[in-house]
């Protein structure tokens, strides 16, 4: 009998149950008609927009790339950071639209299903577009997002171009009851195949060119422009890094270990100094199916452990209770079978063959259940992580090991498959940060997992930084990103800290290791948790976003939330966790997050001190909650997308559920201070901790509010800081029905009255009235 176990977010958010104390130039970058036709899939829109596709235009027929030298109004010099914050802070409301301060505006840019080529025409509500025009269209729930400079002389990265630039941005997840003209839906228990592929359109990544006016700063999309495409859950991508070639990542597509397909769950992000962009795969495990069957195929118990710490383990469920005639009742809800015996105790099911039923794990959208027209059926095959021929180069049991990396993509490069970065562990990565780029020393890249009780990582390049390696692209990534150490972090009672290296071989990352046996490099990569796991790693409340402080090189790591610290006993508050409360709405455990911040010799120190910058918490909280000393004008709650620009201003951002009731997500601009400048503190619960200084208005406020139900994410800015992009996330999550929205924006940005239309995800510039620098 099959019996499935529908997916659910917790199999990915907590699955930790070990014992640890807590550019080429502009006719290079020219699609050709073949190469079109070759990497786009559906022909009938590939041949029709390989027929038209034409490069950018010259300077005076559609406004494309112009002239810098004939720029009347020169960018100043605006890098100082501004001594203190003076901009009105924006009040906590629920309104349906995005809040900025007075003398701001804020204007809609980039909206779900918005075409990015003018083949393709305007979003239109009531005439949702097909699924294969979504590889030319934004997709859905834009997350972490970059800006890169675009020069119009060379046609490459330009770190100082306001002007023109590339503007890279993720789309993390989809709202499937309003990316459908009527919702999601199955035919006889199969997802039609265009919502399928509309849907894995709408994952993955845009590369977008804006322009930007240097008098009244509105920005625009060049959408004639050959730099605009997508990549998707279906986009080939190449593996470098020690677990290419890896008995690990073989599948059907590639049976030597060296391409996969696709990325999706791109939440964070990053970007290199040589001018690249990092898209972080998060939540990836809950895409794949994996059959209850599954668990008596030929498979080692080793592959068993790595499956259930990522989250695609199975388990059998019971519950003590019988029908009134004394029958085994069917638990219609969840879709689970029980078995009592005679004496009315659970006991596991089994079947024909005396074997424990398992329960299948279904997947998030059902991709796998797809029946082909358009695209091969190997397309939805690979989303069942099943045992089905002799070997994994003949099935997909391995593709949930394809997923979970750091992929790295040059948005001035069309003709080179994304990288993934395999040397960057894998887990459900939320961001991914580099350290400061200072010519002749390493640098880092730091890391977080972002699942209750989940670890935070960086990596340490062996090369040290050559600023010739600026627009190198894909050669500067296996220079820099191939080869170096990898480390989770140990946080200390005390304030300080050990990156402690994860290495087959050290640490006890050996075959003989009780958690896991490891017997090479790819396996400890792969499996990262595990080794983290084996090594005594600090579980985290939920690592999210990382910056990295341009002033001093700091590094700060928001811990959004976990509602597990204190309330079980796997995760007991510690200093680096500290608190157990409960608030107002009910909620108990570490509610409302803090963000921790540490400081390292250098970027290969094996060590760092550490405090907690920021706790977050509702302004009327007791002191001993409310530790920060948060007012109306700046109190918060789940700080997760956060971005130091290069003045040294901080933006922390929200995706809240704890404080909702009385605000919508929220960002804020922070200059905050340094490792060390508060003290010892002690948390309602008792728990001696490490605090920063208290804030205040003048370092910390609130800037913007969004749209209701919606999380504010992404964060990045043109380098003359007069024009700051923001992402608002699945606004009018809680709908029930795709014709009864809880939420109309962006429609309800420019027309407040208006009660009908669809939300929509989109990317929103600011711009100051006056023209002048953002929070100058």
């Amino acid at each position: 009998m099959t019996d499935y176990l529908p997916y659910d977010e917790n199999q990915e958010l907590d699955n930790n149950t070990s014992d640890n104390h807590h550019f080429r130039d502009i006719l290079e970058q020219s699609m050709s008609r073949r190469d079109l036709i070759a990497k786009t899939a559906s022909g009938a829109a590939a041949l029709a927009l390989a027929s038209s596709l034409t490069a950018c235009s010259d300077d005076n027929e559609n406004g494309n790339i112009g002239d810098d030298e004939s720029n009347p109004n020169p960018p100043t010099d605006n890098n100082a950071r501004p001594e203190k914050l003076s901009f009105s802070p924006v009040k906590k409301n629920l309104d349906d639209w995005v809040t900025v301060p007075e003398g701001y505006t804020a204007t809609v840019l980039y909206a779900m299903g918005d075409s990015i080529h003018p083949i393709y025409s305007d979003w239109d509500d009531k005439n949702i577009p097909n699924g294969p025009s979504f590889q030319f269209r934004s997709g859905d729930c834009h997350d972490g997002m970059s800006y890169f400079g675009l020069s119009t002389k060379t046609g490459r990265y330009d770190e100082n171009a306001s002007e023109h630039g590339l503007l890279v941005m993720n789309h993390e997840y989809i709202n499937q009851t309003f990316l459908h003209p009527q919702g999601p839906t199955k035919v006889d228990g199969r997802r039609p195949e265009d919502e399928v592929i509309r849907e894995v359109n709408a994952h993955g990544v845009s590369i977008v060119h804006i322009k930007k006016n240097t008098e009244t700063q509105a920005v625009e999309i060049v959408k004639s422009s050959p730099f605009n495409r997508r990549i998707t859950a279906s986009t080939v991508m190449d593996f470098s890094g020690p677990v290419t070639n890896s008995p690990l990542v073989r599948t059907a597509f590639s049976p030597n270990g060296r391409q996969t397909r696709g990325t999706h769950n791109n939440c964070g992000n990053g970007y290199t100094p040589w001018g690249t962009y990092l898209t972080a795969e998060e939540n990836f495990i809950g895409y794949f199916q994996r059959s209850g069957t599954d668990q008596y195929a030929d498979r080692s118990e080793a592959e068993k452990t790595a499956l259930k710490r990522y989250g695609l383990g199975l388990d059998i469920s019971y519950q003590t209770e019988k029908n009134a005639d004394g029958t085994v009742k069917r638990d219609e809800k969840n879709s689970i079978v029980y078995v009592l015996d005679a004496q009315g105790q659970k006991v596991p099911e089994r079947d024909d063959q005396d074997r424990i039923v398992y329960l299948d794990k279904s997947s998030r959208y059902a991709w796998e259940t797809a029946q082909a027209g358009v695209e091969s059926q190997d397309m939805y095959d690979r989303w069942s992580a099943n045992v089905t021929k002799a070997s994994a180069s003949q099935d997909y049991r391995n593709a949930p090991n394809t997923f979970g990396w750091i992929v790295e993509i040059d948005p001035f490069d069309n003709s080179a498959n994304p990288v993934k970065r395999t040397a960057l562990g894998r887990f459900a990565h939320e961001d991914c940060r580099a350290s400061r780029a200072i010519e002749g020393e390493q640098f880092a890249f730091y890391m977080g997992d972002d699942s209750r009780g989940e670890y935070i990582y960086k990596f340490v390049s062996d090369a040290k930084w050559d600023p010739k390696d600026i627009n190198t692209g894909y050669r500067a990534g296996d220079k820099y990103m191939n080869k170096g150490k990898f480390y989770v972090a140990k946080f200390n009672a005390d304030g300080t800290g050990q990156w402690i290296e994860l290495a087959h071989g050290k640490n006890g990352l050996t075959a003989e290791n009780a958690v896991y046996p490891f017997s090479s490099d790819a396996d400890v990569l792969t499996f990262a948790r595990l080794a983290g796991d084996a090594v005594g790693a600090t579980k985290m409340d939920r690592p999210e976003w990382v910056a990295v402080n341009p002033e001093n090189g700091e590094v700060y790591v928001t811990l959004t939330n976990n509602s597990n610290r204190g309330n079980s006993s796997a995760q007991p508050v510690d200093a680096a966790n500290p608190r157990n409360y409960s608030d107002p709405e009910g909620g108990k455990g570490n509610v409302n997050g803090h963000i921790i911040r540490f400081k390292e010799e250098n970027t290969a120190s094996e060590s760092f001190e550490w405090d907690i910058y920021l706790f977050g918490a509702e302004a009327s909280m007791d002191a001993n909650i409310n530790l920060s000393g948060l007012n109306d004008n700046n109190d918060l709650s789940s700080p997760d997308g956060m971005w130091f620009d290069p003045r040294g201003v901080l933006w922390i951002q929200t995706d809240d559920g704890a404080y909702t009731d009385t605000t919508n997500c929220m960002m804020l601009a922070a200059l905050p201070g340094q490792v060390g400048d508060g003290g010892p503190a002690t948390t309602s619960n008792g728990q001696a901790t490490i605090a920063g200084a208290k804030v205040t208005d003048e370092n910390l406020r609130r800037f913007l509010t969004g749209p209701k139900e919606c999380e504010i994410t992404g964060v990045t800015m043109t380098p003359d800081y007069k024009a700051i992009f923001i992402n608002v996330q699945h606004p009018g999550e809680d709908s029930k029905t795709f014709d009864a929205p809880t939420s109309n924006w962006p429609a309800s940005q420019s027309d407040r009255s208006n009660k009908t239309a669809r939300p929509r995800s989109a990317t929103v510039v600011i711009t100051r009235n006056d023209g002048g620098v953002i929070a100058g």
